[in-house]
């Protein structure tokens, strides 16, 4: 099986330098979009974690209708609606906005930043609200306000309990980020469209551009573990 594997790479012309560097283009592509949607989602997220957890259901309501909207809709159709929807709006080609939608990278970022910030944000208000009382009443006992308890006990705890939901939600990141090629983005998944398209081997393509998910995936999910297996090693027992 593994030589039947292998023979599917024995023509060299398919994996010349020109092409190798498209791959490598699309490579740069998806890891710039999966990193900066994280990191801006991550951002806009745990303000909104905390938000999502207060009794004020003027507060409370909207960031649920956004977290419930963009988790109940597929990613495609967001992406859709803010490539496609947005040169749709009144007067919008008039002004500094479409410099920056005009280019598909940034309806897609936008798109990616949306989604992971909802999934994000009820990963954390779970990890929030999973605080146990005890901790929360110790803070009290202390003396410390509301925003000191957020700050020192509720949020690295709760930072610890969220990290294997959000190694999950990474990951499905990374592979969500394959429909960026639908907006004429030359991603990984793009980049094998047009190799497959110039000479006619989708296998070929198609499986190498997989092998890169799959060594992406398993690295992410190695700095993952060992991240994990640091911050949790108090709770391990003593050899």
């Amino acid at each position: 099986m593994m030589e039947a594997f292998l023979s599917l790479f024995a023509d060299n012309s398919i994996f010349n330098p020109p092409t190798l560097m498209h791959y490598w283009s699309g490579f740069v592509t998806t890891v710039q979009l999966v990193f900066l949607s994280l990191l801006i989602g991550f951002v806009i997220s745990l303000p909104l974690a905390i938000l999502r957890t207060s009794k004020n259901k003027w507060i409370n309501l909207p960031i649920w209708a956004f977290v419930y909207f963009f988790r109940g809709t597929p990613l495609l159709v967001q992406l859709y609606l803010i490539y496609y929807g947005t040169a749709q709006i009144t007067g919008i080609q008039q002004t500094f906005l479409w410099d920056i939608l005009s280019e598909a990278f940034y309806p897609c970022l936008i798109a990616f930043v949306l989604n992971t910030a909802a999934y994000t944000t009820e990963i954390f208000r779970g990890a929030i609200e999973a605080t146990p009382r005890g901790e929360i009443e110790a803070a009290k006992a202390y003396g410390m306000g509301a925003a000191k308890r957020m700050r020192r006990i509720i949020l690295p705890g709760a930072m610890r309990r969220a990290l294997p939901a959000y190694a999950n939600e990474v990951i499905f990141m990374l592979h969500a980020s394959s429909i960026a090629s639908v907006v004429t983005i030359v991603d990984l998944t793009g980049a094998a469209r047009d190799i497959y398209a110039r000479y006619y081997a989708p296998f070929e393509a198609f499986l190498f551009v997989a092998a890169i998910y799959l060594c992406m995936t398993f690295t992410l999910i190695y700095i993952f573990r060992k991240v994990e297996d640091k911050i949790m090693a108090h709770t391990k027992p003593l050899s």
